[in-house]
């Protein structure tokens, strides 16, 4: 008997913690599932910062202006996702020096990467190079390295992150997404039917998992 297909479609930006997060939940409740599913993910792209210089920005500095927050409880909150990380298996490393930077280039990379079957080995890439050893995303050494340990081949990588159509094609899903309505993330879609939006917790996954069984029996 075939496995019931699932796609699930995420939207995030490699800058975000929550973003790791959901993810590394989701996993957890797939888990549950054990080849269960004809599973297909697909990541797109969300920019938080658009407008972020090249050089980047001092992250806490960052945080406290955008989200009115005080330094105490910024630093409470990174505290907070160190530790909802360790819990995942995913290593926060932040730090008052951290800086978070423009992704316009490591969403290029990944919208070239999803036809490849390494586009989620590419995202946690990034994300561990970003969250964990503190790499600039916008440098294109660091996106190549990343692109090679996800298997990928460093010399196609560099090709797609010069091609124009894959600037053209990244930015046009971006605006689309927009467009949808979509301002934050992470954002999980499942068979283009169903939608849970933010870090929910793994029962919440699960749920919606059971559901689609349920409902392909």
């Amino acid at each position: 008997m075939a496995k019931p297909y699932l796609r699930i479609d995420i939207v995030s930006d490699v800058v975000c913690p929550w973003c790791v997060i959901g993810f590394k939940r989701l996993q957890q409740a797939l888990a549950r599932f054990p080849d269960h599913f004809d599973l297909n993910i697909v990541w797109h792209p969300f920019e938080l910062n658009p407008q972020m210089p090249e050089a980047g920005e001092n992250l806490r500095e960052h945080i406290t202006r955008k989200y009115r927050i005080s330094d105490q409880e910024s630093a409470e909150n990174r505290k907070q996702l160190t530790e909802i990380g360790r819990q995942l298996g995913f290593e926060f490393n932040f730090s008052d020096e951290m800086r978070i930077y423009n992704t316009n280039q490591a969403h290029r990379l990944l919208h070239w990467a999803e036809p490849t079957g390494h586009q989620t080995d590419l995202q946690m890439r990034l994300f561990e190079e970003y969250f964990t050893r503190g790499k600039n995303l916008n440098h294109e050494s660091v996106l190549l390295d990343a692109a090679e340990a996800a298997g990928l081949e460093r010399e196609a990588a560099s090709n797609a992150l010069q091609d124009t159509a894959i600037t053209r094609q990244t930015l046009a899903r971006e605006e689309q997404l927009l467009v949808q309505g979509i301002r934050g993330v992470p954002l999980f879609m499942f068979n283009h039917e169903h939608a849970i939006s933010g870090a929910q917790e793994v029962s919440v996954f699960e749920q919606q998992l059971q559901q689609l069984t349920e409902s392909a029996t």
